[in-house]
């Protein structure tokens, strides 16, 4: 994941964001307990949608406790878990671990080698236990990899390697929801790889990394960004609206129609001396 799938607090009120960051804190604690302390360290709000997007379809019971924490020491927080939150951990720890190998691959990151090391053998049981999303991890990561070393400059099939990976993540169970959660998941990753690459534009070029939008650096396309960008989330959403969702529906609207822009939205509002909050819903 990449850090987009964020909510923006301030419209959700008190209650609603509490809500959202007691599952946040539900998936650490599911982490801590399914792969040790140290692979909490790997968390990022990203798979708190998860837990909600598949938690509002299923409804499965909720467990809820107050206690402390590592960040928080000395002030209980809430946490809400469910069985979701154990997939959406196991999830998270195998997306870090294959993030961790690429780096250090790419990079020669010996920080990213080490942890790496660490997660090694939960990820190798995680890999037993869900081969259908193991495959496509190891899958869309190789085809990314095939674009890249060939330096093809081809957002679109750039995009479908990190789409058919979020489309395995999303489907929790095959059942009479597997293909509406699969087209979103494809639409949702397309926007999230798109938006990585425009907003890693500059450091890329400079750096001599990969980006399919190379040849626009230095150019103004924000509004051609943008309305890539609109188009892959009408898509998301319009697969998002065959879901009978309800508990939470809020806090996911919130999510795909004003957290995936924050970051967007930073970076090229001062330009207009505004911001665009431009969420399909």
């Amino acid at each position: 994941m990449f850090g987009y799938l964020t909510a923006c607090p301030q419209p959700l009120g008190e209650e609603r964001a509490k809500r959202y960051k007691s599952f946040y804190c539900g998936v650490c604690m599911s982490l801590k307990r399914r792969h040790g302390q140290l692979s909490r360290l790997t968390l990022n709000y990203d798979l708190s949608f998860l837990v909600l997007l598949l938690g509002s379809l299923y409804e499965p019971e909720e467990e809820r406790e107050e206690s402390c924490c590592v960040v928080h020491p000395f002030k209980k927080q809430e946490k809400i878990s469910t069985e979701i939150s154990s997939y959406a951990a196991d999830m998270n720890l195998m997306l870090a671990y294959l993030k961790c190998l690429d780096n250090w691959q790419d990079d020669g990151s010996m920080i990213s080698a080490a942890e790496a090391a660490v997660l090694k053998k939960s990820y190798k049981k995680l890999s037993l236990e869900y081969p259908r999303q193991h495959q496509a991890m190891c899958k869309s990561l190789e085809m990314l990899h095939k674009l890249e070393k060939e330096r093809i400059e081809d957002a679109d099939a750039a995009a479908a390697c990190f789409g058919y990976l979020m489309a395995e993540v999303l489907v929790y169970r095959e059942d009479r929801w597997s293909d509406t959660l699969r087209a979103m998941g494809m639409a949702l990753g397309k926007f999230i790889y798109i938006m990585d690459a425009v907003m890693d534009l500059d450091s890329d070029t400079i750096h001599n990394s990969y980006n399919p939008f190379r040849r626009y650096y230095g150019l103004d396309n924000q509004q051609r960004f943008r309305d890539i960008l609109k188009m892959l989330l009408a898509e998301c959403i319009y697969y998002f609206d065959k879901l009978p969702l309800v508990q939470d529906v809020d806090i996911l609207k919130n999510i795909l129609c004003v957290g995936l822009w924050q970051q967007f939205d930073a970076r090229f509002a001062p330009q207009k001396g505004k911001t665009d909050v431009s969420g399909p819903l």
